[in-house]
């Protein structure tokens, strides 16, 4: 927009100095050629009393010393074909004026010829010839053009110059708003646009504070009500706690573990409603433990359930690894453990009890890891990708949680059918954004 601004002023003052200096231009040409023909005519109107009344030789002394002083070459042509002052021939102009006794101005290629016949001699007309040579004509009216030219460029770069500034005032706050809404659209609702520039971009940036004031208010109450609903799930989890106290034996102290780790993520999970999280720059966690701690917490209700478990993590310190053996990945460490749930508790959820299953962790081409889930149950349906969709009577949200963990680091999932045609789940983790030592 500020080189539009600016060419379309320029286009403007292009177009208005043509209309101001040409015709000034021509005009100054034409009051040039005026004065050197009106300095010879006055010239030559000078010697009309001395032509008409002196003797011969004080009529010679004369012209001559006019002549010698005349800015145009100045001859007089007397009746008995005597010539004084300048040489010059005796053109049919002269002779013209001779007979007929007239006075007039001859345009000639080489200059203007003015010619005035003096009457009432004893021997005759004679005439008076000045001659203004095409250079006198245009004496000055070059430097004139020039000094044109140069005050038409600066007055253009004057034009350019406050086109520039104003349109920088105009595009200023523009560029203001744009980046205000591409920070709103990375989650930072502190972005607030400063109200500066016309009235109608005031207006504007008053609209989206407004606008961003209003999602953070939703934003807030959406995950007060999130808290609140999951708040509610304390109290079937503390009867559960209670139920679990009466009995004894080795059952009571499983029952009893795994409701304190589903306490511990309805507590996470209102603490992460509540308090939203700022997106950090550097998000990096160390895969191989976190997949080995969540699925040695499934593999208990595997055996529960008659299910197979392999889990098959390569991390031997090549160039994808680390020379310790870990898989660092771009994602937290919480949201790799929900994806991981998410993708075992749909193992669990959508096949018979005795289907066995596998986990592999490996190292991806160019940094990250690939977390592979696959089972020998009856297999999924691509659509069930989308957030929300379920064939088997769940939320449907289980995939679309690993896709979307995937995602923020950079990679993506995919869904297919394994060899013996069960499900396959390959989630690519990308790396973290700076290499950092884990802790």
């Amino acid at each position: 927009m500020r080189r539009r601004l600016t060419l379309l002023v320029a286009a403007t003052m292009c177009l208005a100095l043509l209309a101001f200096v040409v015709p000034l231009a021509l005009l100054l040409r034409t009051v040039a050629q005026d004065r050197a023909t009106a300095t010879a005519g006055a010239d030559a109107q000078s010697l009309v009393p001395l032509v008409g009344t002196a003797d011969p030789e004080a009529l010679r002394t004369s012209v001559e010393h006019m002549a010698a002083e005349a800015r145009a070459p100045l001859t007089v042509f007397l009746a008995d074909g005597s010539v004084l002052g300048t040489r010059a021939p005796r053109t049919s102009a002269v002779r013209l004026a001779a007979l007929a006794g007239v006075s007039r101005t001859v345009e000639r290629p080489d200059g203007r010829e003015i010619v005035v016949a003096v009457l009432g001699r004893p021997d005759g007309t004679a005439v008076i010839r000045a001659f203004v040579p095409a250079a006198e004509l245009t004496r000055g009216v070059a430097r004139a053009w020039l000094v044109l030219a140069g005050l038409g460029v600066a007055l253009l770069l004057l034009g350019l110059l406050v086109a520039d500034r104003l349109s920088r005032a105009l595009v200023s706050p523009i560029t203001e708003l744009s980046t205000v809404s591409h920070r709103l659209a990375r989650a930072d609702l502190t972005a607030r646009a400063r109200p500066d520039g016309p009235p109608e971009l005031r207006e504007v940036a008053g609209a989206l504070n407004h606008l961003a004031d209003r999602i953070q208010e939703l934003l807030r109450e959406e995950r007060e009500q999130v808290a609140d609903l999951s708040h509610r799930l304390r109290a079937p989890l503390t009867s559960l706690r209670l139920e679990t106290e009466s009995l004894a034996g080795p059952d009571a102290a499983r029952i009893g573990a795994r409701v304190d780790a589903m306490e511990r993520a309805v507590t996470g999970l209102i603490s992460q409603a509540r308090h939203r999280r700022e997106p950090d720059a550097y998000v990096v966690c160390e895969a191989t433990s976190a997949v080995r701690e969540r699925v040695a917490f499934w593999t208990v209700l595997a055996e529960d359930t008659g299910r197979a478990v392999t889990l098959d993590i390569t991390a031997d310190g090549t160039a994808d690894g680390t020379a310790d053996g870990t898989l660092p990945v771009g994602v937290p460490a919480d949201e790799l453990a929900a994806a991981v749930d998410a993708l075992l508790g749909n193992v669990f959820a959508h096949t018979p009890d005795g289907t066995a299953f596998s986990v592999t962790l490996a190292p991806r081409a160019g940094g990250g890891a690939l977390l592979t889930v696959a089972d020998d149950g009856p297999g999924l349906s691509a659509d069930l990708v989308q957030r929300g969709t379920s064939l088997g009577g769940s939320t449907g949200l289980g995939l679309d949680i690993a896709r979307r963990v995937a995602r923020s680091s950079g990679g993506r999932m995919d869904l297919s059918t394994g060899p013996d045609g069960g499900a396959r789940v390959t989630l690519e983790l990308g790396p973290p954004a700076s290499p950092q030592v884990l802790p």
